[in-house]
């Protein structure tokens, strides 16, 4: 059983950057697929009862996600 996780989400303040992670991080060698697309998200952090908190600033950055394929 491999020790590598389910899911990696990479996080990028450029478009290019994210979707260049699949080659430069031989994601397909380690067994992942790109889940979704790459789209610009905001964060938040929920401690407990308190609102939601901004992170990044409140920065939108483009988000992707990798999942390990089945077999």
């Amino acid at each position: 059983m491999s020790n590598e996780p389910e899911r990696i989400t990479i996080l990028a303040r450029e478009f290019t950057a994210a979707a260049l992670e699949f080659h430069r991080g031989r994601m397909a060698e380690k067994g992942y697929r790109m889940e979704g697309s790459i789209t610009p998200r905001n964060f938040k952090m929920i401690e407990g009862m308190d609102p939601p908190k901004d992170l990044f600033d409140g920065e939108p950055l483009f988000a992707v996600t990798f999942v390990k394929r089945d077999g």
